[in-house]
């Protein structure tokens, strides 16, 4: 039996929004009221995986490292509420300094090595972002996007409706 998964962007979804690169990790603030409806999707089986661009490595804003750092800091917090995320993908390049590549949203290039490695089918899974490059992102692999403000809360039942439909 396939997989089935959430796949989640990270800067405005599951943490804070600062409308720039976050560069230090003091400067990443969880949004921990994302953890109780996220936890009910794990807890039926889902899987969560980050999907993020993080263009400022390529700005040299901030390092491979320093990235690390923060989805530690982003993965004990939900962890010590009982939830593990699966994996969490990033694309280190940005368009003033890298050619054109399939993982930077809106390519879905992340989504479907997650999709590949987990054997995740799209049909079942659905992708929640805060921009429209998400979305896109999502419906370049076939799995289904929603759209949230930033630093909106997750709403479990509007996504489990998507899920339905």
């Amino acid at each position: 039996m396939k997989n089935k998964a959430i796949f989640l962007d990270r800067d405005g979804v599951l943490n804070h929004e600062i409308n720039d690169y976050i560069c230090r990790v003091e400067d990443f603030e969880v949004l921990e009221y994302q953890i109780p409806p996220l936890k009910k999707f794990y807890d039926e089986g889902y899987l969560l995986i980050v999907i993020t661009n993080q263009g400022g490595i390529a700005l040299n804003r901030y390092t491979e490292q320093g990235l690390a750092e923060m989805h530690q800091i982003l993965f004990n917090t939900y962890q010590k509420q009982g939830v593990t995320f699966k994996d969490a993908y990033h694309c280190p390049h940005h368009p003033t300094v890298n050619d054109p590549c399939l993982c930077r949203k809106p390519g879905s290039g992340m989504i479907l090595d997650a999709i590949a490695k987990y054997d995740i089918d799209p049909t079942l899974s659905v992708m929640i972002g805060d921009k429209t490059r998400d979305v896109e992102a999502a419906n370049g692999a076939g799995v289904k996007g929603i759209l949230i403000e930033p630093d909106e809360q997750i709403d479990y039942d509007k996504v489990k409706e998507v899920l339905a439909n």
